[in-house]
């Protein structure tokens, strides 16, 4: 795992305290007693294959930009954090209604193909969101920057120079919106950047 990686693991491993499974397909960390039965604070689905990221590229006629390959290949495919209220995806395998679901991602082509704004670019990739109010996040692969928008419309509302300072401010921005077992600190605060 490449460094940066390893920076973005140790700052999710904050709730692991309250609970932490290894599995196969994925890390799930934090279960306090108050969530649901498959719920946890932190999910980090395991990395894609190579063949796997080009089956889903192939299959949906995408192209994932080269630094959202590098989150997919080398540190997870898909993320969720405080049970949803930040996600990013990657490649959904199957849609089984079981425990095998847990660690399954928000599919990448829901949003850059099925249900892409109509007024956004070409060249945005779209890999995110907020469940505050179905915000998005996506890529502009001329800038390489990250921006947020609104559901249906890709006007940039926020914009971060990088994935990487995206990833990285934004989780620090989230953790300090709960305390340290999990809950809201204010549960009407919205959870997005602006």
């Amino acid at each position: 795992m490449q460094k940066k990686y390893e920076f973005i693991k140790e700052k999710l491993l904050k709730f692991r305290n309250l609970g932490y499974e290894e599995r196969e397909d994925g890390i799930l960390i934090g279960k306090p007693d108050f969530l649901p039965k498959f719920a946890w604070l932190v999910k980090i689905m395991a990395p894609l294959k190579e063949e796997e990221l080009r089956c889903m590229e192939e299959k949906y006629s995408i192209t994932v930009p080269e630094v959202y390959k590098d989150f997919l290949l080398n540190f997870a495919n898909g993320l969720h954090l405080f049970y949803g209220t930040f996600s990013l995806e990657g490649y959904r395998k199957h849609y089984r209604r079981d425990e095998s679901a847990i660690l399954q991602p928000f599919a990448l082509d829901i949003s850059n193909v099925y249900e892409r704004p109509k007024n956004a670019k070409p060249t945005y990739f779209f890999m995110g969101f907020y469940d505050w109010d179905g915000s998005e996040l996506y890529l502009d692969t001329e800038t390489n920057h990250v921006h947020l928008c609104k559901r249906a419309d890709a006007t940039s509302l926020f914009e971060w120079n990088s994935f990487e300072e995206m990833l990285n401010s934004e989780i620090d921005r989230l953790f300090s919106l709960f305390t340290d077992d999990g809950r809201p600190i204010d549960e009407n605060k919205s959870t997005l950047p602006i």
